[in-house]
């Protein structure tokens, strides 16, 4: 039997730091005050498009070729803030943006794309290589991963597949540039960003991120929603940043655990709320029907999102996947690289003012403290116009029926992924989590089949809330459950492996049913009840996701289980956790790792 190498994670998206690069860099200019520049002043921008096929003889759709590259440049984020050094996609410098271009791919026909990196040989954001990160000779180390697409590993992005400008050095996976995305899934939404081993949130934070849609318009025509870009069918890319007064990004370059890792630190929080680019934008809307593909791109700030003017959202897809049916909801949680697709209808709104804000209550960081109450912070505002007009769209009562409903019974184990969170000793201050108490250079443990799916009941042990992705696959969320006397639980679970190491990890040994007994249920939210790539682990829950290694559509497609390529070609996926917080840990090399867990395995091709 083939194998596919499946590598489990809680990694991603963490602060890291280098001695700042060159002179260039003005992290010592005075941190600004975010108060000081006046919100909505800056139109909301939509970004340039590329298609992602092209069209052959006859209007035939063909896959499409693009060279899209990775460029040291400028953007303007405020109307008062000079412009500030990024780095920035495009397909050239002059053209490169934050977030970069938005790919419109079809559904069935390839997208092709080449990255090129143009960075320069140091990075302008700290970078600490006291974490067991990508170690170039020269140059800015860079991979993509296309987030929700299904495709072979070779095209995945994976960690140590980074390369740096000219390939001066390339990490030990890396075998090219050029990626392919097959587009054989269903019509939804999809992000790009960096991926680099140790330097993804750095590298995401100077701004390598953007937009991707899977389109299917026959199917998404049917709906009456609005689709296919232009004017009523806008992305919106949230996330946050500090600057300096000058207008660089501004990254604290002092860790909490210095004498551990002098620079790293376990969350990133701005002040200024970013959208599509600009801080607290606006954007003038006629009343009608909108679509909002609304994608949460911060390090680990949760948005917990609500419209002024009595206005509600209609949830039309979550993540990469149409709903079944249409979800109405008056505010909704996003965690970091969540996606949520949906409608609001500005003929609605109850305000004289002719202005909607939309707004966000999440604490940061999230869930904070018991009974702790968050302020409530602008995200942007829409300027309504006053005149009714006729609205051709409509929200229909049923939305992709065809998907197949989750079902426990198509399990064919269950497993156990245990999160623990590490601290220095006599602190509270995070240095590592592993996932199971194992490290990434362990042997493989998870074995999932091809054309197959499992249960797998996620135990966080942590007291932080986990946005957990799973590359390659979807799932669905089918419940939480609180677990009691959780301390007593994780000392059993932890053993004698104080320092990370090892550790008892037997959930059954330490009574997990008895301390499930009794724990408080938490529904899962029902704009969330569909398949989904990114889901919320509440802290010291147990989160039960069926996880679907198999085509959603499979069976009108005729591929039996089986995705349109070789799964077992390639170094293999991830699953992790989007906030990177809890970066690093202790290797056996005694390097710490940026990712929040590593826990490597193997997919059996049937």
């Amino acid at each position: 039997m083939e194998m596919m190498r499946f590598l489990g994670a809680c990694l991603l998206v963490f602060q890291a730091a280098v001695v700042l690069a060159d002179d260039g860099d003005k992290q010592g200019a005075g941190l600004l005050d975010a108060g000081r520049l006046e919100k909505f002043v800056d139109e909301l921008p939509d970004m340039p498009v590329l298609r992602g096929y092209d069209v052959g003889e006859g209007g035939m759709l063909v896959a499409g070729e693009l060279t899209v590259g990775m460029y040291d440049t400028t953007w303007k984020f405020h109307r008062d803030l000079p412009a500030t050094r990024v780095f920035a996609f495009g397909t050239s410098k002059e053209t490169a943006t934050v977030p970069g271009p938005t790919i419109f791919a079809t559904r069935g026909v390839p997208t092709h794309i080449t990255w090129t990196n143009h960075l320069p040989p140091r990075h302008f954001l700290p970078w600490d290589r006291s974490l067991a990160t990508a170690r170039p000779r020269t140059g800015v180390p860079t991979v993509v991963h296309l987030h929700g697409g299904v495709q072979q590993s070779t095209s995945d992005g994976h960690s140590m597949a980074w390369f740096t400008s000219g390939f001066s050095s390339t990490g030990p996976h890396f075998s090219s540039p050029s990626y392919s995305y097959p587009n054989q899934q269903p019509p939804g939404n999809l992000w790009y960003h960096d991926h680099a081993m140790g330097l993804t949130r750095v590298n995401i934070l100077a701004g390598l991120l953007g937009a991707y849609l899977v389109s299917d318009p026959a199917a998404e025509a049917k709906l009456g929603i609005p689709t296919g870009g232009g004017e009523f069918d806008r992305n919106l890319v949230l996330f946050d940043r500090d600057f300096t007064r000058d207008g660089a990004l501004f990254m604290n370059a002092t860790g909490n655990n210095p004498t551990v890792h002098p620079q790293w630190q376990p969350e990133y929080f701005g002040s200024v709320v970013v959208v599509n680019g600009k801080a607290w934008p606006f954007l003038r809307v006629r009343r009608r029907r909108y679509r909002f593909r609304i994608l949460n791109a911060s390090n680990a700030r949760f948005f917990k999102l609500s419209l002024s003017g009595g206005l509600r959202f209609v949830h039309v897809g979550s993540d990469s996947v149409y709903l079944a049916k249409p979800v109405v909801t008056d505010e909704f949680l996003l965690a970091p690289s969540e996606m949520a697709d949906v409608v609001v209808d500005f003929a609605e709104t109850a305000t004289t003012s002719g202005a909607v804000v939309l707004r966000s209550d999440a604490p940061a960081p999230y869930p904070g403290d018991p009974g702790e109450k968050a302020d409530t912070v602008a995200v942007m505002k829409f300027v309504v116009s006053r005149k009714p007009e006729h609205d051709p769209s409509s929200v229909p009562a049923v939305l992709m029926p065809q998907y197949p409903k989750p079902d426990v019974q198509e399990a064919v184990l269950t497993r156990r992924i245990a999160m623990y969170e590490y601290t220095k000793n006599g602190t509270d201050e995070p240095t590592h989590l592993y996932l199971n108490g194992r490290a990434y250079t362990d042997p493989v443990t998870e074995t999932p089949r091809e054309g197959t799916s499992e249960l797998w009941e996620v135990i966080n042990l942590t007291d932080d809330n986990h946005p957990l992705h799973v590359h390659l696959a979807v799932f669905a969320a089918l419940e939480q459950r609180s677990l009691r006397s959780v301390d007593e639980f994780r000392e059993c679970m932890r053993g004698s492996a104080s320092g990370g190491a090892g550790g008892r990890n037997d959930a059954e040994a330490c009574g997990l049913p008895q301390h499930l007994a009794g724990g408080r249920r938490h529904a899962v939210p029902r704009q969330e009840r569909g398949w989904k790539n990114v889901f919320k682990v509440r802290p010291s829950t147990v989160t039960t996701l069926l996880v679907r290694f198999r085509p959603l559509e499979e069976e009108a497609e005729g591929r039996s289980g089986r995705f349109p390529f070789d799964v077992t070609a390639g170094p293999g996926y991830v699953y992790h956790c989007h906030v990177s917080y809890f970066g690093p840990r202790r290797q056996r090399d005694d390097e710490a790792n940026e990712d929040c867990a590593l826990a490597r395995s193997k997919c059996v091709k049937a």
